[in-house]
């Protein structure tokens, strides 16, 4: 890795690291709460290294202390995780031309987190993947967001096991909120234009209408609407311009 692509690769992890910060609670409580449920601690280090999917987790754990079967907890587990498709689709036209070797690791490594960082990183960058230095830049960001929030959760959950052990009813400190609170703080700014902001909403609407549907198909369901309906508001305005920012002699919406 040359110094320009070891300087994008720690940029990375420094714009991931509100994040990061926000993550440390919500690892904690799972490693506590796993081991709160009776799995040991190399079980539960062993699925965030091996898993490392977060609510994913957190849902597993719950199926299992209940004496689920594996293969419902197997199929729960990948209908939650389907959001990351959507997140890989929007990604494919910067990441068509990573190595074939390399794309495997960087899917196991897409999380909401690094998502919302390199999403915002592409917008800012204006970077369209147009030639292999492009790629190679693209590569060394993304693994910089990536590792860092796979190292952290490694270490929270561990401090989560520790804790665990000896601390009672942690799930309930309310920890977890921070994470819900940075993503906010991330996704707010890069809201531009109309389909953008049409697509929050409706995406917030329909989670909070959706929330007592079974493991989680509310948010598969939400973003899908959100997402179907946004691109259909943008076929029909045509409106290239922010909200805020509309060209001479036009209307900032049509």
């Amino acid at each position: 890795m040359n110094r320009n692509n070891l300087t994008l690769f720690w940029q990375g992890g420094r714009d991931t690291l509100p994040l990061l910060v926000a993550a440390m609670p919500f690892g904690f409580v799972y490693g506590a709460l796993a081991t709160e449920q009776g799995g040991s601690g190399l079980w539960v280090l062993a699925m965030s290294m091996f898993v490392f999917a977060g609510a994913s987790q957190f849902i597993a754990i719950t199926l299992l202390a209940s004496a689920a079967a594996l293969p419902v907890v197997v199929l729960t587990v990948f209908i939650v995780n389907l959001r990351h498709s959507l997140y890989a689709a929007s990604l494919m036209s910067s990441a068509h031309r990573w190595p074939a070797w390399l794309r495997a690791p960087m899917a196991f490594w897409l999380t909401d987190e690094t998502f919302a960082v390199v999403s915002r990183h592409i917008s800012q960058a204006g970077n369209d993947m147009n030639s292999d230095r492009d790629v190679q830049t693209f590569i060394a960001y993304y693994l910089g967001s990536a590792v860092s929030m796979y190292l952290n959760w490694l270490l929270c959950t561990g401090a989560g096991i520790l804790a665990g052990q000896t601390i009672v009813g942690i799930q309930a400190w309310g920890l977890d909120v921070a994470m819900v609170m940075a993503f906010i703080g991330i996704v707010v700014p890069m809201l531009r234009n109309l389909p953008q902001w049409l697509c929050a909403l409706v995406a917030c609407t329909s989670a909070l209408l959706t929330f007592d549907w079974p493991h989680q198909t509310g948010l598969l369901f939400s973003a899908i609407l959100a997402i179907v309906i946004a691109v259909f508001v943008q076929i029909r305005s045509r409106v290239p311009q922010t909200v805020f920012e509309a060209e001479p002699g036009r209307a900032s919406c049509e």
